[in-house]
C-alpha cells in the first residue's frame, strides 16, 4: 500500500496548482498533478544518470579495437585484489 505524504501551499504555489487542475486545467486532481510532477523529475534523474554513465563509456566504445588489450578474468580479479590491499604479497 502507498504511503500518503500531505504537502500545504499558499499564496502563489496554491493559485498555480489550481489554475492546473479542474474543468480549466489539464489535471483532475492537485494529486494527480503533483504525482506527474515527481514521475516527470524521476524520469529526468534516471535519464540523467544514463547520459553519465554513457559519456563515461563513450571513450572506450570510440576507441579503435587497435587501442584494446586483451585480458582474461583471472588478470582482472588480481589486478582488483593488490588494488584493495597493496601491501599482500
Amino acid at each position: 500500500m502507498a504511503e500518503g505524504i500531505n504537502v500545504q501551499f499558499a499564496g502563489a504555489l496554491q493559485q498555480f496548482i489550481r489554475d492546473r487542475v479542474g474543468r480549466s486545467g489539464l489535471y483532475d486532481s492537485a494529486s494527480e498533478y503533483i504525482r506527474d510532477l515527481v514521475r516527470r523529475d524521476y524520469e529526468s534523474e534516471e535519464e540523467r544518470k544514463w547520459t553519465w554513465l554513457r559519456d563515461e563509456l563513450k571513450a572506450g566504445i570510440e576507441a579503435p579495437e587497435s587501442q584494446f588489450v586483451p585480458v582474461n578474468a583471472d588478470t582482472v580479479l588480481s589486478k582488483a585484489k593488490s588494488r584493495r590491499n597493496p601491501h599482500a604479497g
